[in-house]
């Protein structure tokens, strides 16, 4: 099998800590109930039920409990248990979410993770010995608390703690919102794909969704005599390019007239385009931008007059002529691109002048208490259904990609969310469901001979964990029909 990549190391290193954690609070507060929430940077955000009160002392002993863990170096193995006796184990450790998955698959053999006496559910690799893990803090948080790792899986030294308040209220928001409608983790999604009753939970959350880009509308629209430009930015395969197009309808309602600009039309020719370490061409860097045309053009357009947009060849490399425009009283333009939240993209255009919206898919679902649906492997499956439908790439190609994309993700946008005026979550929390029968398919394929072997085993096995949701229920104008087809909007 193949050797992991930086990336799926990092994640195994992260998957540990976290049921190391798992098995110091069993240590420190046996009755008390503890569940994983969502990241945060290079942390994950972990709280107990029932909100119970935490202090330092709390916390202190937390971590101590850790660290003797990873000073004893104790082996961490998988073994097996009975349907029976899993179900048992679970509902004694009052895991219901993982008594609730477990039901729903009914597996005779069940896989665990065992360490010394704690058990837990066995749902992707761990690192074999406890004494693998070399850095970590946790400290309160909010109500709860936030484990944090290295930015690097060989890394001994951690990153100084940049709080997101605008990414953490969104998550907490959607998590509330979770526990309303009763569908916090896979196993209550799934209890309504086995029921008949998806088709209004995809109702109301495409409510839910329109919604927040009304709210984000509105705010656009209380500053519309000073706001000209409007900047949407996210992660590849975040829905950047509907939910641009979703802003500008809710945008039409107040009377506000959106041009939509892309930024992929303001690339410079191949051959201008600076390399990467590995000397490859760079082409997510924002110097791989023509930065002054760019702004030459928004500059023009604010004083009043007309400019022709550039259309970009990409066979070519070239840009040709594309429609003329002029802004109007109530016009403003919609630039969408990887840079929209960076300064530097739009230097100089005054900051009054901007309203910057950051996207990202940020999942709240659980697969249960202790296992998380990572943000980045909703917009892999995004990304690797979206591939294969409109770009003609296999999964494979996706999958040998993707570390470089996340990268680009680290240096170029993630560290300017907090710059945004606004966050807007593309994740839908039924979407899994509806990207696995595309999905499955495609992982399949993908050769044990090849790198992407192991990252493609590692995701069938989290799609297990999904019933599936017929596409047929995606409406027409969802952010989903970007990466699977069948929208209502032209791209």
């Amino acid at each position: 099998m193949s050797e992991p990549t930086r990336d799926s190391a990092k994640a195994l290193y992260r998957h540990t800590l976290s049921f190391l954690f798992c098995a110091a609070s069993k240590k420190v507060f046996p009755d008390r109930v503890l569940r994983i929430g969502h990241s945060l940077g290079d942390c994950y955000y972990f709280s107990y039920r029932s909100g119970i009160a935490l202090g330092e002392k709390d916390v202190q002993r937390l971590k101590d409990a850790i660290a003797d863990l990873i000073k004893r170096d104790l082996a961490i193995e998988r073994r097996t248990l009975s349907f029976k006796e899993a179900v048992a184990h679970f509902e004694e450790n009052r895991q219901s979410g993982t008594v609730l998955l477990l039901n729903q698959n009914a597996e005779s053999e069940v896989p665990v993770a065992v360490c010394g006496d704690f058990i837990d559910l066995w749902t992707a690799p761990l690192l074999p010995r406890t004494g693998a893990i070399k850095a970590f803090d946790l400290f309160l948080y909010e109500d709860g608390m936030l484990l944090q790792f290295p930015p690097q899986a060989d890394g001994e030294t951690l990153d100084p703690f940049v709080d997101s308040p605008q990414i953490f209220s969104v998550y907490s928001e959607y998590k509330k919102w979770g526990r309303i409608v009763g569908v916090n983790n896979s196993g209550d999604l799934n209890q309504l794909a086995a029921k008949r009753g998806v088709e209004e939970f995809i109702r109301m959350s495409e409510c839910f969704a329109d919604k927040k880009l009304g709210a984000i509308a509105d705010k656009i629209y209380q500053r519309r005599d000073e706001i000209k430009l409007v900047l949407i930015a996210g992660p590849s395969s975040s829905g950047k390019t509907t939910t641009a197009k979703r802003l500008s309808l809710q945008l039409k309602t107040l009377g506000i007239e959106p041009i939509a600009v892309s930024l992929d039309d303001y690339y410079l020719h191949p051959s201008k385009t600076p390399l990467d370490e590995h000397g490859d061409k760079d082409f997510e860097c924002l110097e791989a931008l023509d930065i002054p045309y760019l702004n030459e053009q928004i500059l023009t357009l604010f004083d009043g007059r007309e400019v022709t947009l550039p259309i970009f060849d990409f066979k070519t490399g070239e840009r040709k002529a594309g429609k003329e425009i002029k802004l109007g009283r109530r016009t403003v333009l919609v630039l969408e691109g990887i840079h929209g939240l960076n300064d530097a993209l739009t230097p100089q255009v005054q900051a009054s002048n901007k309203f910057k919206v950051y996207v990202s898919a940020l999942t709240q679902l659980n697969l249960d208490d202790h296992n998380r649906v990572p943000t980045s492997d909703n917009r892999l499956l995004r990304r690797m259904v979206r591939d294969y439908q409109f770009r003609g790439m296999s999964a494979e190609r996706t999958l040998k990609m993707w570390p470089q994309v996340q990268r680009g993700a680290e240096n170029h946008i993630f560290k300017f969310q907090n710059a945004a005026d606004a966050v807007f979550n593309s994740a839908l929390d039924y979407e899994i469901a509806v990207l696995k029968l595309y999905a499955e398919p495609l992982l399949r394929s993908v050769s044990p001979e090849t790198p992407g072997f192991r990252e493609a085993s590692r995701l069938l096995s989290f799609l297990k964990n999904f019933y599936p949701v017929m596409p047929q229920c995606v409406p027409p104008l969802s952010v989903l029909r970007e990466f699977i087809g069948g929208s209502g909007f032209s791209y």
